[in-house]
């Protein structure tokens, strides 16, 4: 019985046509910030992304049959570095950061996007993760923030390693990694800082000892 079972359950998912290649879109469905960031509305920035993707920059993932033999690729329709940038864009925007103007410099960085399934006796999951570089540059193209951010996502109990489950973890996992972008607060002090700040030089302390030379013995 259990071997019939486990037939049964192979067949379900060799039957989600395993050689032909799945082709899905992937929004941003996060939640927009409705807690404004004080003296935002004065900074404004431009948003730019880019794809730094060293492996899988053909696809998001590959379907398996029953077996967990890989089949055919996973695509994404929309360009996923644009999307992530668009998605980083509109949260701070929501923030109170103005977009435009020749502000501070934000480069979204793609590194890792992808969605892997784990195959089970009686079921399967979509695991999905990925990691986005954030930069900020100022208006002279100087470096003054810079972090990583993971996230991830999980569909649990799947029948079909398909592109539809695919799709729910890939973008329940960019929901997770623009969330922390946007909740990120020493992000949004790196984006505050005024310019003048970044040019002041340390003043000389006028009590600071005096360096002698030392005579040669």
């Amino acid at each position: 019985m259990i071997r019939l079972f486990s037939i049964l359950i192979a067949a379900i998912w060799m039957s989600g046509c395993a050689l032909t290649v799945d082709k899905i879109d992937i929004p941003y469905e996060g939640k927009a910030n409705i807690s404004v960031v004080k003296g935002a509305e004065k900074v404004y920035i431009k948003v730019e992304g880019f794809d730094k993707r060293s492996v899988y920059k053909d696809r998001v993932g590959t379907k398996k049959n029953g077996y967990g033999m890989e089949m055919a690729s996973i695509v994404s329709t929309n360009d996923i570095s644009k999307t992530f940038a668009e998605a980083v864009e509109f949260e701070l925007e929501n923030l109170g950061f103005k977009i435009g103007g020749s502000g501070k410099r934000v480069e979204v960085g793609l590194v890792r996007f992808y969605n892997d399934f784990k195959i089970g006796f009686f079921a399967g999951d979509a695991v999905a993760d990925g990691l986005i570089n954030i930069s900020v540059k100022d208006n002279n193209g100087k470096l003054i923030f810079s972090r990583s951010y993971e996230g991830g996502f999980i569909e649990g109990n799947i029948q079909l390693a398909t592109g539809s489950n695919a799709r729910i973890a890939l973008v329940g996992a960019m929901a997770s990694i623009v969330g922390k972008i946007a909740h990120d607060k020493d992000l949004h002090a790196a984006l505050l800082v005024k310019k003048s700040s970044l040019n002041r030089k340390v003043p000389k302390s006028k009590n600071a000892p005096v360096k002698r030379a030392v005579p040669n013995s």
